[in-house]
Parts: structure tokens; C-alpha cells; sequence
């Protein structure tokens, strides 16, 4: 997903490892086990709340090659979840991700095409006090990669929204609809009420007020209030007849459907 950054640094003198390894024996699992049974052995930890652990496991897989750990341990990173926040430290590891590259068909395509939103995401906003400045070009690009190239509703929607604001790149009502509409169909609850949003904002007003009334039902938390508010305020101007209609339609519009 973009211009990579200096290597990981994944070794005990980080700092962030314990001199003693806290693997189970009983686990049988130790540093010098093969890397997929140390990110297994990171999952299981992590999900029976044991974080240190996981972070451990995750490293020296991390350390043998091992996608995934290295993709768990920059969520980590970028959370602060199990070890302190750092944002240049996940975009370091999602950077090396991306650098790697994917072969096609295979099971690190997913980290590879989460690396690039996260990627995206940073190059969107930047990271304060680091050399990771705001890149709306780069950020554009990568979403736009992990759009067509891999599908991400996600990075369609984000697509869809820089297009339509000429953020990285010129405006493009018409290229946003296309991929704001790509995510709805892919189940993206923001792409549709945006979408919606476009086609009221067109005249198409009763089919707009349909798609963003039903966003709402299926709406994620960090989209439900910007899609209430804009759903609210396209009310508050439409006809009597353009609400009823829409509320109708709403009804009707499968989520995900493809329709």
C-alpha cells in the first residue's frame, strides 16, 4: 500500500519482549517452533486475554516470515491493545506487509489488502511528530489499489468519498457513484447512505432518501451518526409525497443484495 519503511524490529531488545519466554510447555510451542504454530499459539493467547503472550508468539513468527503475526501484531501496535499505542511502529510493519507483495491465490491476501487500507488510512491523516506526513495522492492510490485489485468494500467507500471531494486527486461525481455504489452492493452500510445521499442531492429524491433510510438499519457505529444526520436533513426538505415514497422503497431495498 505505499512507500515502505525501514524494517520491523522485532528482536528482544525492543523492549517489548520478557527476558523469559511465557510459552505453556505444555503447549509444546517455544521460539524455535515452526511460525505457523506460533501465530496459532499468539491467536489462542490473545483470545484467552493473555496479551503478552500473543505479542511474544506473534514476533518470532513475525520474525520467521509469518504474514499474519506480523499483520496481529501491527493491529496491536496501532490500538494499543497488549502493548503502548504506536503508529509508526504499525506503519512500519504494515509497510513491510505491503512491500512484500502477494502472490495471487494466496493466503496472505488478506493482510496484504488490510496493509494497504490501514496504509491508506495513515497516509490519509499522517502520523504527528513522525516522517509519515499527510499523502492524499498515496492515499488515494491505495485505496484505489485495494478497491479493484482485491474488492475491499471498505476501500471503496474511502475511494468513493476522495472522488467525490477531490481529495488526492480531481473530482469525479461520476467515478465516486461508481465505486460508492460497488461497496453498497458489497454490504458497505456508509456506501449506500452516501450513495443515496448523491442520488437526492441529483433530484433523484425519493430513491435517495430509500438508500440512506435503509442505511440506517445496517449502519456500523462509527457511521451511524453522520448517515443519521444527513438522512435527518434530506428529510427535513423533501416533499410529503418524496418521504412517504422513500420510507416505501427503504422497505425494499435488500442489504447486500446487489440490487
Amino acid at each position: 500500500m505505499k512507500v515502505l519503511v525501514m524494517g520491523l524490529c522485532l528482536s528482544l531488545s525492543c523492549g517489548a519482549a520478557s527476558e523469559a519466554l511465557a510459552f505453556d510447555p505444555q503447549a509444546g510451542v517455544s521460539k524455535e517452533s515452526g511460525p505457523f504454530d506460533l501465530f496459532k499459539f499468539g491467536f489462542f493467547s490473545y483470545k484467552e486475554g493473555r496479551k503478552s503472550d500473543a505479542v511474544e508468539a506473534y514476533r518470532y513468527a513475525a520474525e520467521k516470515g509469518h504474514t499474519g503475526s506480523r499483520w496481529a501484531l501491527a493491529n496491536m501496535y496501532a490500538d494499543g491493545d497488549g502493548v503502548p499505542e504506536n503508529d509508526l511502529e504499525a506503519f512500519k510493519m504494515y509497510s513491510e506487509i505491503a512491500q512484500a507483495g502477494v502472490e495471487p491465490g494466496s493466503e496472505d491476501t488478506g493482510y496484504f489488502a488490510n496493509a494497504l487500507i490501514a496504509l491508506a488510512s495513515y497516509y490519509r491523516r499522517g502520523i504527528p511528530n513522525s516522517p509519515v506526513k499527510i499523502d492524499l495522492t498515496q492515499a488515494r492510490q491505495l485505496y484505489f489499489q485495494a478497491a479493484s485489485a482485491f474488492g475491499i468494500p471498505e476501500a471503496q467507500f474511502q475511494l468513493g468519498r476522495m472522488m467525490l471531494t477531490g481529495e488526492g486527486g480531481s473530482v469525479s461525481v461520476h467515478q465516486a457513484k461508481k465505486w460508492l455504489n460497488r461497496a453498497r452492493n458489497n454490504g458497505h452500510a456508509g456506501a449506500m447512505g452516501l450513495f443515496g445521499n448523491i442520488l437526492f442531492q441529483e433530484g433523484d429524491t425519493a430513491r435517495g432518501l430509500a438508500f440512506m433510510t435503509a442505511a440506517l438499519e445496517h449502519c456500523q457505529p462509527k457511521d451511524c451518526g453522520w448517515l443519521q444526520s444527513t438522512q435527518e436533513e434530506a428529510f427535513s426538505v423533501a416533499s410529503e409525497e418524496d418521504r412517504r415514497k422513500g420510507v416505501e422503497l427503504a422497505h425494499n431495498i435488500r442489504f447486500n443484495s446487489g440490487e
